[in-house]
Order: C-alpha cells, then sequence, then structure tokens
C-alpha cells in the first residue's frame, strides 16, 4: 500500500510544480489553490509512505515520479523542447526509480 500511496504523491508533486508554474508568482487564484491542495496531498502521501519505506528510497522514488511526469507534461502540453537526448534523460530517470524499488 505505501508504495501505491508513494506513486500517487510522485504525481500529485507534478500536479502542484505545474500549478506553481501557471500561478504566475501566486496572483492567480485557481492555479495557486490547485498548488496549495496539490502540495498537500502530496507531501501527505509521502509522509504516510515513509512511515514504511526508507527516506532515501521513498524520497527518491517521489521525486523521479514527479519531475519525470512534469517533464512529460511540459513536453506533450506545454511545448516544451523535445529532444532523443532528453527522452533518454527521463527514460534512465525512470529506470533509476524502478532500480530503488526493486533493489530497496
Amino acid at each position: 500500500m505505501a508504495w501505491i500511496v508513494l506513486f500517487v504523491s510522485g504525481l500529485f508533486e507534478s500536479v502542484w510544480a505545474l500549478a506553481l508554474s501557471r500561478s504566475e508568482g501566486f496572483s492567480r487564484p485557481v492555479p495557486s489553490v490547485i498548488f496549495g491542495v496539490g502540495l498537500l496531498l502530496s507531501m501527505g502521501g509521502l509522509g504516510y509512505a515513509l512511515r514504511t519505506i526508507p527516506v532515501g528510497t521513498g524520497y527518491a522514488v517521489w521525486t523521479g515520479i514527479g519531475a519525470s511526469c512534469t517533464a512529460i507534461v511540459g513536453m506533450i502540453a506545454l511545448g516544451e523542447s523535445t529532444s532523443v537526448l532528453r527522452i533518454l534523460s527521463l527514460v534512465l530517470v525512470v529506470a533509476g526509480v524502478i532500480g530503488l524499488k526493486i533493489f530497496h
């Protein structure tokens, strides 16, 4: 169960990061509220998962999921640059996250 919560929390990390970029310094109310809710859910889930998952592993997996998903959304939906090297780098991050789960 902790791994599922950690995965979902990593997704919420992407939610708050993307909302933060859209909030324009917290001057836009809707993205600012989404940021706050996403942050609470993300951190709450991380805290729950770290009850049973070692902190080094859990935090690295959480940030890897969040960073990867944020970068993917940026490339697909927000017009950020896409290149073979960027995609390869994301594959390496995902491989590292999987490795941390398998070998924890």
